[in-house]
C-alpha cells in the first residue's frame, strides 16, 4: 500500500480534499485513505495527486 506524505483528491465539481501522511488504495470504486484520525472512503474522485518521501537523500 502506497504511502504519500501529502494526498489531494480532486472531485468532479472541482473542489479538492488533502490529506497528510497517509497510506491510501486506488480502486475502480474511489480511493481508500488511512489517516491517524482512521479509514476515509472517497468515491467521487477524478483524479489524485499523491506526493511521496524521498529516497535515497534525493530531494524535490
Amino acid at each position: 500500500m502506497p504511502h504519500a506524505t501529502e494526498l489531494t483528491v480532486i472531485h468532479h465539481d472541482d473542489t479538492h480534499t488533502r490529506f497528510r501522511d497517509v497510506r491510501y488504495q486506488l480502486h475502480r470504486d474511489g480511493v481508500r485513505i488511512w489517516t491517524a484520525d482512521g479509514e476515509h472512503a472517497i468515491t467521487d474522485v477524478l483524479m489524485t495527486q499523491a506526493y511521496q518521501p524521498a529516497q535515497n537523500g534525493e530531494s524535490r
